[in-house]
C-alpha cells in the first residue's frame, strides 16, 4: 500500500507543466512570443495582445504564424476603432457639429488603414509556409508597403487632432484608440520584418550549392 501512496505524492508534487504537456507547450509558446515582442518598439503591448492566442496553439508558432496573428490582431483593433469613430461621426453629423469634418477626416484615414491591413493579410496567406518561393520578395514588398501606409494613416489621424478645439472626452478617447492602433501596427510591421529577414536568410542558404 505504501508504494502507490508514494507514487501519488510524487505526482502531486511534480510541476503542473510536467503533468500536463499542453501547459508545457503553452509555456514554450508564450516564452517565444515574449522573446519576439522584445524586438518591437512596444514589447508590453505586443505580449499582452498576442499571448492570449497561446491557449489556441498546440505548438510553438513559427515566425510566419506569429506575424500573421499580429496582423489579424491589428486588423481587429482597426475595425473596432473604425466602428467607434464612425458612430461619433454620425452623431456629430446629425448635430451639424463644427467638429464633424475633423472627425470625418480621421475616419477616412482609418478606413484606408483597414483596407491596407486586409491587403496585408491576403498577401501573407499567399506566402508558402515551407520551401523556396521566387515570389516571396514581391509578396514581402507589398506587405511592407501596405503596412507602412496603414501606420501612416493612423499617424495622420492623430496629427490631425493636434491643436483642434474638439471636445475633450471625444478627442481623448479617439486619440487613445488610434494611438493603440498605431502602436499595434508598428508591432505587426516589426514582426513581419523579422519573419521576412529569416525567410530570406533561409532561402538564400537553400540556394547555395
Amino acid at each position: 500500500m505504501r508504494l502507490p501512496l508514494l507514487f501519488l505524492s510524487l505526482l502531486l508534487l511534480a510541476p503542473a507543466s510536467a503533468r500536463h504537456p499542453a501547459i508545457r507547450r503553452r509555456s514554450r509558446a508564450r516564452a517565444f512570443i515574449e522573446l519576439q515582442c522584445q524586438t518591437t518598439l512596444y514589447p508590453d503591448l505586443c505580449t499582452r495582445y498576442l499571448s492570449c492566442h497561446v491557449a489556441n496553439l498546440s505548438t510553438t508558432p513559427t515566425h510566419q504564424k506569429l506575424a500573421q496573428i499580429a496582423l489579424k490582431v491589428t486588423l481587429d483593433r482597426a475595425e473596432s476603432t473604425k466602428a467607434y469613430v464612425t458612430e461619433v461621426a454620425k452623431q456629430l453629423e446629425l448635430k451639424k457639429a463644427k467638429h464633424y469634418q475633423e472627425i470625418k477626416d480621421c475616419l477616412d484615414q482609418i478606413n484606408d488603414g483597414v483596407a491596407q491591413l486586409w491587403n496585408c493579410i491576403k498577401e501573407t496567406e499567399m506566402i508558402k509556409e515551407d520551401g523556396v518561393s521566387r515570389d516571396f520578395p514581391w509578396h514581402a514588398s507589398n506587405v511592407k508597403t501596405w503596412m507602412s501606409a496603414a501606420l501612416t494613416d493612423a499617424n495622420m489621424c492623430i496629427y490631425g487632432f493636434s491643436g483642434r478645439a474638439i471636445p475633450g472626452k471625444t478627442k481623448a478617447v479617439i486619440k487613445a484608440r488610434v494611438l493603440n492602433l498605431e502602436q499595434m501596427t508598428s508591432v505587426s510591421l516589426a514582426l513581419f520584418n523579422r519573419f521576412a529577414a529569416r525567410y530570406k536568410s533561409s532561402t538564400s542558404t537553400h540556394h547555395q550549392p
